[in-house]
């Protein structure tokens, strides 16, 4: 693997880190601009948190596992500072999004605002030391944890006669939470991880179906008599059993490790497109209609996730279909996303593979899944 370890650090640190650097940070009112045309230059100046904390993290996970430049730290910090002096409601909730001064432009009515924040707090206070950081992280988390049983808070529009589920978004990303806290904060929750490793595999996965489940009644096994019931997201499997498997590995939970690695297998079976390629966005487990209508398009995060996969799969276990299936997914990945004239990567591609909107960030893509994923597998062994 040590060919592509070389390719993927030196295109994160002479394409993807200077792209950003260049384009994204408002040196006017701080924060970062995230809505970026293909060239860099800015469509819109709202700031959606999601994206704002994830960039936060970046640049901080950059200063703590590869270089400690100071540009990176400083690009972190003035993040940070804007986000906690604009970010959040009376009841310590961060909101949706913002307008470029920082004005609430959106209500928190989403939890992965607050849950974006514990990464990026809890990265900055390993660089830094500093308290506030730390505080920022455990309150964020707290907030995040707080909305398990009505994540959009008041302003949901379900009512009682809409059927409830378990959501497995809200789960694997609080087993990540949990590991980016014990990591950068020293948190001492290993029982905690350990509990939610189990119940994500055993609530969300299916043996006898053989896939992750998006929603799971809280009763009883998979609903497929619903479309909800039957929705499966490719990508966010793949991620979870990657964040299972790091966890693990750390836990000296071997046989869990192997677990999540045969659902790496199963899934990356279960999501490719033998006809034209790569991994589908969405599927409906019976193959029914999907109401999503991008569900066969190929996004750029759900390849980096499922490359991430693979890597660390074949890298903990030395099963050699996991090598394969890497390269497979390389050369599928490689040809079509990353842009040769601008840099950085497209996101959305059709199904065929070409291009669909040259957009290099959005409202949900930013500085976040391709550099994490080139860092995890170009920096892999390199422990600072």
């Amino acid at each position: 693997m040590k060919e592509y370890q070389t390719q993927y650090k030196q295109y994160l640190l002479e394409n993807v880190v200077p792209f950003w650097e260049k384009h994204c940070p408002d040196r006017e009112y701080g924060g970062y601009f995230t809505c970026l045309d293909r060239d860099g230059s800015v469509y819109d100046t709202e700031k959606y948190m999601w994206m704002q904390w994830r960039i936060v993290w970046m640049f901080a996970e950059l200063y703590n596992k590869v270089e400690r430049r100071q540009e990176w730290l400083d690009e972190a910090l003035q993040g940070f500072r804007f986000l906690t002096r604009h970010g959040k409601d009376p009841q310590g909730r961060y909101y949706f999004s913002l307008n470029r001064e920082g004005v609430p432009a959106m209500a928190p009515y989403n939890a992965f605002s607050d849950c974006f924040a514990v990464m990026g707090a809890a990265a900055l206070f390993r660089a830094t030391g500093s308290e506030e950081a730390r505080r920022e992280a455990l309150s964020a988390y707290e907030c995040y944890s707080g909305r398990e049983s009505r994540p959009k808070g008041e302003w949901t529009k379900e009512l009682e006669g809409k059927k409830e589920y378990m959501s497995f978004g809200f789960y694997m990303m609080q087993l990540n939470l949990l590991s980016v806290l014990q990591e950068n904060l020293g948190s001492d929750n290993s029982r905690e991880l350990a509990r939610l490793r189990r119940f994500v595999l055993d609530t969300f996965y299916s043996p006898s179906h053989g896939v992750v489940f998006e929603n799971m009644p809280r009763e009883g096994g998979p609903d497929l008599s619903s479309m909800a019931g039957r929705h499966t997201n490719p990508g966010h499997a793949l991620e979870a059993m990657w964040f299972i498997m790091s966890s693990a590995r750390r836990a000296g939970e071997e046989e869990t490790v192997r677990q999540a690695a045969d659902i790496v297998l199963a899934e990356l079976d279960y999501g490719m497109d033998r006809e034209d390629g790569g991994i589908y966005y969405f599927l409906d487990y019976l193959r029914k209609p999907h109401v999503e209508l991008q569900w066969d398009m190929k996004l750029w995060w759900v390849h980096c996730e499922a490359l991430i996969a693979a890597f660390l799969a074949y890298e903990y276990t030395g099963d050699s279909r996991f090598r394969d299936r890497f390269a497979e997914l390389h050369e599928w990945t490689w040809k079509r996303f990353p842009d040769p004239e601008y840099g950085e990567w497209f996101g959305y591609l059709d199904r065929r593979g070409e291009v669909n909107n040259t957009l290099k960030g959005g409202k949900w893509k930013t500085f976040f899944h391709l550099p994490r994923m080139l860092q995890t597998i170009g920096c892999f062994g390199e422990d600072r």
